[in-house]
């Protein structure tokens, strides 16, 4: 019996001695992660030491400093970045709408400054830049050992200075030069225009400061104050960069009247959101045709897949970009800020965006319909989500994940060839003449062309009216169905 009566202890020290060890263990791999950490900031602060005792030049600790930071961000994601006071100014000035440059989105692809996409009307985009130029000089200087901010930084200036590049193009030979005239950028990020009786189209440049309310403005203009007027609505969100979450999520609310626009997810609680459509009881049952292309990215995703999933819009065109990575932006107390990709959108129905996109319900192609070969020349190489070094992999789906991203050749090598080799005798302007009638529609001619020229020209405009007009099958009761039929 008293045998019976230690057992329990007995079992309890046995148990303890048997956990002791564990506990130990993990407190032992704590203490030695901690000193790694330690020895890997000895080893910066010793490098720095060296470098600053050894190097042949003096040299600037804080561009030293600045330098390491960057070059440690990079090992993320493309799309954390640090900003100094210039650059985290200028960010500002995007998204307010109004800014100073050339109007053009860009991005490092195996480190070659590429354009995603030129803002519409911008003085970029009137000049000829297109999507998957190769930025490979800026005036005299190439590219390639800049980093993102510093190339932005040198394509920006005063209104009307000028700056040159040389773009190195798919099916083109050698560098072509283009002379740009810097401008105030203000966009103005939403253009309407009626198609046909009953059917309006919205353009929607990007996301920033006002954008819902400029939406709305479109709305009743083309449907009147409680939308009666319109029949069907073409949204065309082709060529938008993305910009503000919140003006994306409150346009869609528009057309949703309940249920998950988007969500986020990261590794903190505070980074797990969820946004939601509310009812006010006047949202519109017409029908929505939803335009997007490779150049569609981010908030304008953000649209696509929320429409989609709800069953509210039927998308047509190209698959989008495949942005869907949130950045938090986090100011410091020295005036800098870091750019940090903290979670992951996904769409009401549980789909990730990132490094995959929306793919439309109907994929159309963009065609010019006017003239031999000029859609080669307007599409040209688009740049996606997935190709960007460092694009985080999409985490619901393992297949894309394990595909390498395809490599180009060493762009910058091979246009320094081209530059050495051949007499670069055209200007600015004569690049500018070269693209003559390959210039990509702009808005205001979109919105001011006359629809037949314009259906002509632009397919997928032109389907998405055709299927615009057949909606009346889907009618159901004699009221617009609300939900797209596949």
């Amino acid at each position: 019996m008293k045998l019976l009566k230690r057992l329990p202890f007995a079992i309890f020290f046995i148990a303890v001695g048997a956990l002791t060890p564990r506990v130990v263990d993990v407190a032992q791999a704590v203490q030695t992660e901690k000193f790694d950490e330690y020895k890997i900031l000895k080893t910066f602060a010793n490098v720095i030491t060296l470098v600053e005792k050894n190097y042949v030049e003096a040299i600037n600790i804080n561009q030293m400093v600045e330098g390491a930071i960057k070059g440690m961000l990079m090992t993320l994601d493309p799309h954390t970045s640090y900003m100094n006071g210039d650059t985290y100014g200028s960010l500002k000035e995007e998204t307010s709408g109004e800014f100073g440059g050339l109007g053009i989105e860009i991005n490092m692809k195996e480190g070659v400054l590429t354009v995603i996409s030129p803002i519409e009307d911008s003085p970029a985009f009137r000049a000829g830049v297109k999507p998957g130029d190769h930025i490979i000089k800026i005036e005299e200087e190439f590219t390639k050992n800049l980093t993102l901010e510093e190339a932005v930084k040198r394509m920006k200036g005063p209104k009307g200075t000028s700056v040159k590049i040389s773009v190195l193009r798919k099916n083109t030979k050698g560098l072509l030069p283009i002379s740009i005239v810097r401008d105030i950028i203000k966009v103005k990020s939403v253009r309407y225009r009626s198609l046909d009786a009953g059917y309006g189209y919205i353009k929607l440049v990007q996301f920033q400061e006002g954008s819902s309310e400029e939406f709305k403005d479109a709305l009743v203009a083309l449907g009147g104050e409680d939308g009666s007027k319109l029949k069907g609505l073409i949204l065309d969100v082709r060529n938008n960069p993305g910009g503000l979450l919140n003006q994306a999520i409150r346009i869609a609310d528009l057309f949703l009247k309940e249920g998950v626009v988007v969500y986020t997810e990261g590794r903190l609680e505070s980074q797990k959101q969820k946004y939601y459509a509310h009812n006010d009881g006047n949202e519109p049952t017409y029908p929505i045709v939803l335009l997007v292309n490779e150049g569609s990215a981010s908030a304008s995703e953000i649209i696509a897949g929320a429409l989609q999933d709800h069953g509210r819009a039927l998308v047509v065109g190209a698959q989008t970009f495949g942005k869907g990575s949130v950045q938090t932006v986090l100011p410091m107390e020295t005036g800098d800020a870091l750019r940090l990709t903290t979670a992951l959108y996904y769409t009401k129905n549980g789909r990730s965006i990132q490094a995959e996109g929306i793919k439309p319900d109907i994929e159309v192609e963009f065609k010019l319909k006017t003239k031999e070969d000029i859609n080669a020349v307007l599409k040209g190489e688009r740049v996606k989500e997935k190709d960007l070094p460092g694009a985080i992999k999409n985490p619901t789906n393992k297949k894309e994940a394990e595909k390498q991203t395809k490599e180009i050749k060493d762009t910058t090598k091979d246009a320094k060839s081209e530059d050495n080799n051949s007499e670069d005798k055209s200007t600015g302007e004569k690049g500018i003449e070269d693209a003559g009638d390959d210039a990509p529609l702009t808005l205001r001619a979109i919105i001011d062309m006359d629809l037949k020229h314009l259906l002509e020209i632009d397919s997928q405009l032109d389907e998405a009216l055709k299927l615009m007009k057949t909606w009346n099958r889907f009618q159901v009761n004699g009221e617009q169905a609300p939900k797209v039929i596949k």
